[in-house]
Order: C-alpha cells, then sequence, then structure tokens
C-alpha cells in the first residue's frame, strides 16, 4: 500500500495548495487505490482535528473552485492520518515509518528549507529513504550555490538522485506544458523558433501583491533569488531549449541543462547595462493605498523587490536574440506570459497612402490569471476600410474538446500534475540537481555584479511596472515591454 506523507502537513502550502490538489486528484479518481495521506507536523493535535482543519480547508477551496463533493470528501477523509513528530529526529520519525508501511512512500517537504539537511538525514535513519522512497523538495533550495549544494549533498547522502523530485510549481501549468506540445508538435512554429525569424523574447512575472509580514524570508531572498533563480530561468529554458530526443525526463533536463550553461555572465562593468534593480515605495495598488517596502519592514533595506534583466543565449539558435526578463511585486497587474515577438516583414508593400503600418507577428503564451495562447498576426480590416490592423487569434488551448459553446474545464491546480508525476516516479517536469546548480551559478553571477558595482535598488512607485530603467532597458535598443492596454 502506498503513503504520501506530507511534512508541513498543517502548514500554509499543505493546506492551501497540496490537500485541496489531492481533493480533486481523488474526486477524478486519480488516485491510487488504498493509498494514505499522512499529516506531519510539531503540532501535538490528533487526527481527528486534523481531518477536521483539513475538512475546512479544502472545502472552501472546492466551492470556490467548481463544487463541493460529500461522496469524495468521505472517500479522502478515510485516506487521511497525522501523527505529531519532531521531523529531525530520527527516532521521532520510527513511529512515522511505522504508520506509513513497507510500501512505496512519497515525502514532500512543505517546510522550511533550512530544515531539509536535517530532516532527509533523520529519515534515512528511521527507514524513510530506502530504494521504494521519493522525496519532493519546494523551492527554494538554498539562497545561493553554496547553500543550495550544502543542502543537496545531505540530500544526495541520503537518496539517490532519481529519487529526488526539486519542485517548480510554474512547470505544473498546463500552458507551460501545452508550450512543449506548441514548439515540437507543430510544423508553422518549430521553423520559426529561431534568430532568423524571432527579434526578442520577453517573460513578465507580476504581482500586484507586498511583501507584507514576509519581509524576513523576502529580505534573505529578494526579487532574484526568490522568482528569478528558479520559475523565470525555467520558463526561459522552455522557449529556449533545442529539440529533445524524446520526452524521457533526461532527454529533456539535458537540453535544458545546454540552455542555462550557455547564458552570457553578467560582469559588474555591463550590470547597468543590461539589469535593473527595483524597490516599491508608497502609492496605491488595485485602487487601495499602499506602503513602501522600508515602511512594511520598519527600516531601510537595500533588497530588491523589482528586477529586469536582459539574458543572451549564447548558442547558435539564439545569437543576437535577447531575452528580457522582469518580475516584481506591487505592479499594476498579476500577470505571468512569455511573449515570442517575431522580426518584420523585410519589405512593405502596405507603407502607403492610408492603408496603415505592418506591425510584426507576436506570440502571447498566459499562464495567469489566465491561461492561454494567442498570436496576432496582420489583417485587412473588414469592410471598404483599406487599413491594416494586428489582429490577434485566440487558441484557447485551455479550454475543452467539447465545442466553442462547451464551458471551460475546470482549471486544475500546479500541483495536481506534479503529485501525481512525483508519486509515479516521472520527473520530467522537476529540477535536476545539475540544473539548479547552474541557474544559481548564473544568478550568483547578477548578485556578484550588483555587488561588485554596489548597485542598489532603485524608487518605483506601488502600482507602477517598476523603475524608468526597465523600459530603458528595451527602448534603448528599440523595442518596448509589451503592455495590454495599447
Amino acid at each position: 500500500m502506498a503513503a504520501l506523507i506530507l511534512f508541513g502537513g498543517g502548514g500554509d502550502l499543505a493546506m492551501r495548495m497540496l490537500l485541496p490538489s489531492l481533493y480533486f486528484l481523488d474526486h477524478d479518481g486519480l488516485l491510487p487505490d488504498g493509498l494514505k495521506i499522512i499529516g506531519a507536523a510539531r503540532s501535538s493535535e490528533t487526527a481527528e482535528e486534523y481531518v477536521a482543519k483539513v475538512h475546512k480547508a479544502v472545502k472552501a477551496r472546492a466551492e470556490a473552485d467548481g463544487g463541493w463533493d460529500e461522496t469524495t470528501w468521505s472517500r479522502m477523509a478515510a485516506r487521511l492520518d497525522y501523527l505529531a513528530v519532531d521531523a529531525t529526529d530520527p527516532e521521532s520519525l520510527k513511529a512515522l515509518k511505522a504508520r506509513a508501511g513497507d510500501g512505496e512512500t512519497t515525502s514532500f517537504l512543505a517546510v522550511s528549507p533550512s530544515l531539509y539537511g536535517r530532516i532527509v538525514t533523520a529519515m534515512k535513519t528511521a527507514g524513510l529513504a530506502e530504494k521504494n522512497c521519493r522525496i519532493v523538495l519546494e523551492k527554494p533550495v538554498g539562497r545561493d550555490l553554496e547553500s543550495f549544494l550544502e543542502i543537496d549533498d545531505a540530500v544526495a547522502h541520503a537518496f539517490d538522485e532519481r529519487q529526488v523530485f526539486r519542485i517548480d510549481h510554474y512547470l505544473g501549468k498546463e500552458t507551460v506544458q501545452n508550450l512543449i506540445a506548441l514548439r515540437f508538435g507543430n510544423t508553422i512554429f518549430e521553423p520559426l523558433w529561431n534568430n532568423l525569424t524571432v527579434d526578442h523574447v520577453q517573460i513578465t512575472v507580476g504581482e500586484t501583491v507586498g511583501v507584507g509580514d514576509r519581509w524576513p524570508y523576502y529580505d534573505e531572498y529578494g526579487a532574484l533569488r526568490d522568482m528569478l533563480q528558479n520559475h523565470m530561468l525555467q520558463l526561459l529554458c522552455l522557449v529556449a531549449m533545442e529539440p529533445p530526443s524524446d520526452l524521457d525526463p533526461d532527454s529533456v533536463r539535458n537540453e535544458k541543462v545546454k540552455v542555462l550553461r550557455s547564458l552570457r555572465p553578467i560582469t559588474p562593468e555591463e550590470a547597468e547595462r543590461v539589469t535593473v534593480r527595483g524597490q516599491y515605495v508608497a502609492g496605491t495598488s488595485e485602487g487601495k493605498p499602499a506602503k513602501g517596502y522600508d515602511e512594511e519592514r520598519g527600516q531601510p533595506s537595500d533588497t530588491e523587490t523589482f528586477v529586469a534583466i536582459r539574458a543572451d543565449i549564447d548558442n547558435w539558435r539564439w545569437a543576437g536574440v535577447p531575452f528580457f526578463m522582469r518580475t516584481g511585486k506591487r505592479l499594476p497587474e498579476k500577470r505571468t506570459e512569455i511573449v515570442i515577438q517575431f522580426k518584420p516583414v523585410p519589405h512593405s508593400i502596405f507603407d502607403h497612402g492610408d492603408r496603415g503600418a505592418i506591425e510584426a507577428n507576436r506570440l502571447v503564451i498566459e499562464l495567469q490569471p489566465e491561461e492561454d495562447i494567442s498570436l496576432s498576426v496582420m489583417n485587412k480590416k473588414p469592410g471598404l476600410d483599406q487599413r491594416m490592423q494586428l489582429q490577434p487569434i485566440r487558441m484557447s488551448l485551455s479550454w475543452g474538446v467539447n465545442g466553442k459553446d462547451a464551458a471551460p474545464p475546470r482549471r486544475r491546480i500546479a500541483y495536481e500534475r506534479l503529485l501525481l508525476d512525483a508519486m509515479s516516479g516521472d520527473s520530467t517536469l522537476f529540477v535536476r540537481r545539475d540544473e539548479a546548480e547552474q541557474a544559481w551559478k548564473w544568478v550568483d553571477e547578477v548578485a556578484d555584479a550588483w555587488s561588485g558595482a554596489n548597485f542598489k535598488p532603485l524608487d518605483y512607485v506601488a502600482g507602477s511596472w517598476g523603475p524608468e530603467a526597465a523600459d530603458l532597458l528595451l527602448s534603448r535598443t528599440g523595442r518596448k515591454w509589451n503592455t495590454h492596454d495599447e
């Protein structure tokens, strides 16, 4: 009988994401028969109290996402168990091992990464790192290459690499998985996916929320380590990688590593030209007054809450094509998107009279708030008007296959896909050790360049798209960020 152990089973991640994901998987009949789900945490509550807490959290999410089903809950509640443990103590974990049994066991560490090393060491002693065991690590693992290696060496001492699943929930999103199908399953896109036809690529991850009471964590990591090192570089890899020979997990991840190794280092001399650091000050966010980061923290800080970077990939496919990435807190929109900006036609036959100007094609891959893909193409306006217009073709890849009038299916939580894959041993959508190493190596070079150039964050008003320097990052090359108000 298989078991899924949730370390930190009573915490925010488990209650908000993991347990609702398991409920929806159970509703759809996708969980293995007999799977036990064991919450493990320091809290001394009983199993009945824990199940009641899970019920409250899962029901609220299920009702918000399309409906609550008592039959599903009854089935899931029968799977649930709870054990109060000290996860760093092997003796305490032996009771957890006995509760999990001798079948396949997947352990999800939804706890502070600073505890990973001690926990996996205790797991090995307690028999929770045997050959039929897997472990899922939530990001961020470390705050630089040195601390990552220290933690991951402890993990490697307890588990073989094939048993380790480093999770990045962005990779579980439907549209991210569709990106692989879009590129490598369609002859109309892959031949154009290179420096002959692509002008540049933009990756934006915008958040409207501030740091708030998370500032102790954020002050240590900042936007560079919190978002760019994992989420954004993973998206860059999927856009830029070469076609893998097949969809074997290592085939896909080998190609991602090649991209990371091809990233041009950012030196202190170039930091000001190709990077922007920002920190939000008081302003208006979503129609309400918003404090600045220093006010939330209670004292001044040099931590960046916004980062924009031009990345260059030095290989044959992408030579000369800049990849622009930006992410930040207190931006105008909650938006995650990838923009493939194609080059204009070499000569326009329409640039005379009142026909209007030709604009270059653009492929926009949205991850949130919607998950969709649209392609903008030039088109003549309907009727007697001779002017041209850039018109999006909405592919609606996040919709079902039941016809254009059918309601879209429920958007799955990204963790649903990833939990299923981890329990079945499919590591395609997880981060391999050498991937994480290369990502940290490049991000450390950026951080060192900032330090070497004494590069302080620039102010930007809450509710804006970051410092003016972020617009200059593109405008000095004759480009501009994709916006939805054009």
